[in-house]
């Protein structure tokens, strides 16, 4: 009778547990499913035209971040070359 009392708690710990560890392992499972799919060339028509919309959008970012990097590089360049214009006369 004891040793049932221990049991109790042990086992309202380890049912939720078990169950969140099921779960996960249903999500791993269905994951690698869809990448098998993916990989397979079976992937549903709206996925497939969601990742060209992701990898165009992607793209995108990456030429505005070129062009960021441009006019950062530009604005340096400006700040550096007034910096030393008003060294010079100073020296």
């Amino acid at each position: 009778m004891r040793d049932l009392g221990v049991l109790i708690p042990i086992l309202i710990f380890a049912i939720p547990v078990l169950a969140v560890l099921f779960n996960g392992l249903q999500k791993v499972g269905r994951l690698r499913v869809e990448e098998a799919k993916a990989r397979a060339g079976t992937v549903d028509p709206n996925a497939a035209r969601e990742l060209e919309n992701l990898r165009v959008e992607v793209e995108q970012l990456r030429i505005e971040m070129g062009e960021v990097q441009e006019r950062l590089d530009f604005a340096e360049r400006i700040i550096a070359r007034k910096s030393g214009q008003e060294r010079l006369p100073g020296s």
